[in-house]
């Protein structure tokens, strides 16, 4: 039986797998970053009072953090696109040079500006976890490095509320980006617009390309 139009028109960007691991990494950063301005935040901390509780829910988030994707591991969907994120080629380069110079863009399934997101974003957490550590457990080493440890894990947290400020921006404006989190599936047209190398990928079936 053939598919109705609508969904015909439509192309799988993410699994569920892929979806779930998205949501569980952004719960446990989201409670890292709002846990950590009630700490840091004297006029945030009035309003809570309980520090102890939050520094307990802070710390056990941050641990937590590469366990959606250390178990998303097993879905060969999501480690596809581990391999896209972390591979940049010359149609990346050719995005960011149209990016800056206000021209049409031609992406893959993740255009270079995401690749560079999620690759960064990934080593700041990364460094937010051992800083973390340090605080955590400071037998593990001497003053100085729990000092320093200090600094780059607050001033680290600023750049990631900053990255993470604005994605939730860039998702915020572009409606059909949300709808492949939320169900998995975009509208051909739109991948065509915006992912065009990926799109091609992708062809639409027999049945839906006969007039």
């Amino acid at each position: 039986m053939p598919r109705p139009a609508e969904q015909s028109d439509l192309i799988r960007r993410f699994t569920a797998a892929e979806r779930w691991i998205h949501r569980g990494t952004a719960a446990l950063v989201g409670t890292a970053l709002v846990t950590a301005a009630f700490l840091y935040l004297p006029v945030l901390a009035e309003l809570v009072g309980r520090r102890r509780l939050l520094v307990t829910v802070h710390e056990w988030a941050g641990i937590a953090m590469p366990i959606p994707l250390l178990a998303g591991l097993v879905s060969r969907a999501f480690r596809a696109d581990l391999s896209r994120l972390n591979r940049f080629g010359p149609h990346d380069r050719g995005w960011v040079r149209a990016t800056l110079r206000r021209r049409p863009r031609t992406a893959g399934k993740f255009n270079a500006g995401q690749k560079l997101y999620a690759n960064v974003l990934a080593g700041a957490l990364l460094v937010m976890i051992g800083t973390g550590l340090l605080m955590w457990f400071p037998r593990l080493a001497p003053l100085l490095w729990r000092t320093g440890a200090t600094f780059v894990h607050d001033w680290l947290a600023l750049l990631i509320a900053a990255l993470v400020l604005g994605h939730i921006r860039m998702a915020v404006r572009d409606a059909q980006a949300r709808r492949g989190l939320r169900t998995g599936q975009v509208p051909r047209d739109w991948a065509r617009d915006h992912h065009p190398l990926w799109e091609e990928e992708n062809p639409a079936p027999a049945a839906a390309q006969k007039p």
